[in-house]
């Protein structure tokens, strides 16, 4: 379980940058640097959706998160290891304008 920082303040999950999902997939697999990788779970906020995220889980600082980046350092079995995740991506409207700013390449 890592330390979860999201940037990403317009998805639905993000409640003031910790994540609601409980989990979270970074997308990556050919992944050079942290711009080639993505948060999959990231689902942008939409009026009406407040009470969605609200109903699902509450905002915790660690979580659990499956990756696909395996050039990664902190990649082991598909799963981040890292202490500490950032996930960036003010502003974005689909999950490929966000990334895993922790990356790091082996």
């Amino acid at each position: 379980m890592a330390d979860l920082k999201c940037a990403v303040e317009n998805c639905v999950y993000n409640d003031s940058r910790l994540c609601c999902k409980g989990d979270i997939m970074v997308g990556g697999k050919h992944a050079d640097d942290c711009d080639d990788t993505c948060c999959e779970s990231f689902l942008q906020q939409r009026e009406g959706m407040d009470s969605f995220k609200s109903s699902v889980v509450h905002p915790s600082q660690t979580i659990s998160i499956d990756c696909e980046a395996v050039k990664c350092i902190y990649n082991t079995n598909y799963k981040c290891h890292a202490e500490h995740v950032d996930i960036k991506g003010c502003g974005a409207c689909d999950c490929g304008q966000t990334a895993c700013a922790t990356f790091t390449e082996k």
